[in-house]
């Protein structure tokens, strides 16, 4: 019977989770899901000073936007670290690591002597124990950290999932250190010893982890654990193929809901950044699931592309119901001060103004006009309100003020205006919608005038004619 599929992510609660860390959690969860596997949350806080129990809160807000359920955790390293200390002591009792009293100053004038040989700066394996190797006595009053015995002879070797065969010498690393003076334990230990203990069967992460991993090989092998398959993701470039900053998505993914993105957009979105199925761009969370595998991720540099992801989002937002948007839209008003219940129903405004946008943010934008009295600006006031559109405005209030508030009667009393002013629809309809909402642009304008009421479009018609 084959071992069931066991993935996890592991976030250092440094700072919030990005689109690159949301990525991976994407693809590791994707890939359990795929193969009826567990997803594991794990929280790796080792770096006390950075931790924060707020990181640790937008991490877990972050997946919980997205929908990225996990099955187990989230556990947390400092929990742990009775597990740890257990394991370090196993592997000094089978002579698989040793104390090692070299002094920081020590350590500097060892790799300034190798930089002036033209070596590679490295630890030189002083404190390790052998069996022709007299050692000398340990200085008293100092606290020793613990090194991992790495083998000397032969390579670390490994296929990776994304980049293929990957072996790197013995000879080119030095004898980790797994436990500092004071005991605790170091990053690459912890996680070696959360993935044998988490039975983790695919380990999906970033490239910046490469190096790690034949350090974190090693121990296994030396624990007699067994090692996961590694799949490497390579990272994602911004816009302009420069490292993913802030300035162009770098941000938490809580960002992109404040941005007014759809939690569907922004994973699909993620889904096609290095991964692909066919040409196909749009797809359910279903579909990816029943899709999912490592052998179509690209190991080259992912681009960021912010028109794809909002080309996206609109594709999402038409796609969404009405009385959803609605809701969403409604609680983006009120942190404006806005208050929707004095004026149109919003899923109305919301029908009328879903395919013209690309964010919820601009879905917002659109529809506040019609809940506070805005001021167009005076450079369309000048563009569009000339003597023409003003005598015709003001007969077409007149024809408002008398007819039926139907989106049928309005557009008739626009057309018989159009008609005896001599002019076409562009000429009456936008400076109309200049008074009434304060932008050139809108749905149509007889169900925009609709939707306003009567009492509105009257009072704004009136301010100006």
């Amino acid at each position: 019977m084959a071992t069931p599929v066991r993935t996890r992510f592991a976030p250092s609660p440094t700072g919030f989770l990005h689109i690159g860390g949301a990525r991976t959690a994407l693809f590791s969860w994707a890939f359990a899901r795929h193969h009826g596997g567990e997803f594991v949350l794990r929280i790796e806080d080792t770096d006390v000073e950075r931790s924060t129990p707020e990181a640790v809160q937008a991490i877990l807000d972050g997946m919980k936007w997205l929908a990225l359920d996990w099955d187990e955790g989230p556990f947390y390293q400092m929990q742990r670290m009775d597990r740890y200390r257990e394991v370090v002591a196993e592997l000094l009792a089978k002579g698989l690591a040793y104390p090692c009293y070299a002094s920081p100053a020590e350590l500097d004038e060892m790799r300034e002597a190798q930089r002036a040989r033209g070596e590679k700066p490295r630890y030189d394996g002083r404190w390790r124990p052998a069996p022709d190797k007299t050692l000398p006595m340990p200085p008293a009053g100092v606290d020793p950290v613990i090194r991992f015995c790495n083998p000397t002879e032969g390579a670390v070797a490994w296929d990776d999932l994304v980049k293929g065969r990957i072996e790197i010498a013995n000879a080119e690393m030095d004898d980790l250190i797994i436990a500092r003076p004071d005991g605790t334990p170091t990053y690459n230990f912890c996680v070696v010893v959360d993935d044998w203990d988490m039975k983790i069967t695919h380990v999906i992460r970033g490239d910046d982890h490469v190096n790690n991993t034949p350090r974190q090989i090693n121990i296994l092998r030396a624990l007699g654990a067994e090692v996961p398959a590694y799949a490497h993701l390579s990272m994602i470039l911004g816009d302009d193929g420069q490292k993913l900053s802030k300035r162009h998505g770098a941000v938490s993914v809580m960002q992109y809901h404040e941005d007014g993105y759809l939690t569907e957009a922004v994973i699909n979105y993620l889904a096609r950044l290095g991964w692909s199925h066919g040409n196909d761009e749009v797809f359910s969370r279903d579909q990816m699931i029943n899709w999912f595998d490592l052998d179509h991720i690209t190991p080259s540099a992912a681009q960021f592309n912010t028109e794809k992801l909002n080309w996206l989002n609109a594709h999402y937002i038409k796609a969404t119901d009405d009385n959803v948007l609605a809701a969403d839209t409604a609680s983006r008003l009120a942190r404006r001060q806005v208050n929707p219940e004095n004026g149109p129903a919003l899923d109305t405004l919301v029908a009328l103004y879903k395919e013209r946008v690309s964010t919820l943010n601009e879905l917002a934008d659109a529809v506040e006009a019609f809940y506070v009295d805005v001021r167009p600006s005076e450079e369309l006031l000048n563009q569009h309100l000339n003597d023409a559109a003003r005598a015709a405005l003001a007969d077409l209030a007149g024809e408002f003020d008398a007819c039926d508030w139907q989106r049928e009667a309005i557009s008739a009393a626009i057309k018989t205006t159009m008609k005896a002013h001599g002019l076409k629809m562009p000429q009456v309809a936008i400076p109309l919608r200049v008074l009434l909402v304060g932008q050139p642009q809108t749905p149509a304008i007889d169900a925009v005038v609709e939707a306003m009421g009567r009492e509105t479009v009257m009072a704004r018609l009136r301010r100006y004619l």
